[in-house]
């Protein structure tokens, strides 16, 4: 068990590219490690569910051009001192022969030893569970994962990493004592995924804090799905406000703090600019005002005001419910932003236009 927590504490902060659907640039990649060291976040993890090479592929290697490009991303993180991960999503590899499933995860995990990361994630989400023996098999491919990955720091996630039902209405139900087998055999060294009460928390109340670290043995390292938004019900939306005040108070509860970002890279930038804010501030935090300043420390000032003005409507109104009027007068706003080269300009009119359609990958809604 972790000791008691400070909650003026600031945890590790960084973020995971780990949506569904479209993903991100190698350029849009790049601008967001400088982002995040500006902001003072610590880590990046690159982890794409689209990334076959990653999940449904994931014993392939990488061809040439992404893997060089791999390469870049890892030298910038380490120049502007971002800690470097890749999360790995073995699909359903625990459902595999124990040596089997044993030697593939070692070679993939020798493989990715050659990007030399800071960070490892083992990544069992959206994956189906309902296998009795499915915690036990979990430990042992994590521990195969500890000793065959130089990475330094090793986190798992779960297949179920929510008290949300959605998960066994997905993916199975979930084996009795699931939780505190892991907490009780998962080497204590190795950190665990959760992303709280829901699949997407907005809030982690002290109490629920308190009963995963009972059953995890261990304090959780949040996977904030905020502001994610590949689900069939959030794609329609742009989530730019600022993280709420709870925030503030998370501190040494939690073991770690990953942000799980839009596909929309330069307009996920608003809200993460926040978050640091939320834990630096503490009591003096105040989400409307961080919001505005995000905007404008983010953005042109012309477009920031825009942005500031249609907030309600992006992020509350949603795609599906604008009207024909209210598609042209945001067309005609940000189309001279996007011509001039500005990217959240550009990214939003993308999304309007329907470039950011829901992957049916993502289940859980």
């Amino acid at each position: 068990m972790s000791p008691s927590a400070d909650v003026h504490s600031t945890p590790p902060l960084g973020i995971i590219e780990g949506f569904f659907g479209r993903t991100w640039s190698w350029a849009a990649r790049t601008d967001m490690i400088h982002f995040l060291d500006r902001q003072g976040y610590d880590f990046y993890l690159y982890a794409p569910k689209a990334d076959p090479h990653l999940r449904r592929h994931w014993q392939t290697p990488w061809p040439e051009e992404e893997w060089r490009a791999l390469c870049a991303l890892r030298d910038t993180c380490r120049a502007q001192g971002i800690r470097f991960g890749v999360g790995l999503s073995p699909l359903e590899l625990y459902r595999e022969p124990w040596p089997q499933s044993r030697e593939t995860l070692t070679r993939k995990l020798q493989a990715l030893n050659r990007l030399e990361p800071d960070l490892m994630g083992l990544l069992f989400d959206d994956m189906r569970g309902d296998l009795p023996e499915l915690a036990e098999r979990q430990v042992s491919l994590a521990h195969v994962a500890a000793e065959a990955s130089t990475a330094k720091h090793l986190i798992l996630c779960p297949t179920y990493y929510s008290f949300d039902p959605v998960l066994e209405k997905v993916f199975g139900a979930r084996p009795a004592g699931y939780w505190e087998h892991l907490g009780q055999n998962l080497d204590p060294s190795i950190d665990l995924f959760w992303t709280g009460p829901e699949v997407c928390s907005r809030t982690y109340p002290d109490d629920h804090l308190a009963q995963v670290t009972q059953y995890l043995q261990r304090r959780p390292f949040l996977w904030d799905n905020y502001p994610v938004n590949d689900s069939a019900s959030l794609s329609p939306f742009l989530r730019l406000d600022a993280y709420p005040a709870s925030h503030a108070s998370l501190g040494g509860q939690l073991a770690g703090h990953a942000v799980n970002p839009m596909n929309q890279a330069y307009l996920s930038q608003i809200p993460l600019h926040s978050l640091p804010e939320a834990y630096r501030t503490g009591g003096d935090y105040q989400p409307e005002a961080a919001f505005v300043s995000a905007t404008m420390d983010c953005t042109q000032p012309e477009l920031a005001r825009h942005l500031i003005a249609d907030r309600a409507l992006l992020q509350e109104r949603g795609l599906n419910a604008f009207t024909d009027a209210e598609r042209r007068r945001l067309e005609s706003h940000y189309r001279p932003f996007a011509d001039m080269g500005q990217p959240h300009a550009s990214e939003l009119l993308d999304w309007l236009n329907g470039g950011y359609a829901f992957d049916p990958a993502c289940l859980t809604d």
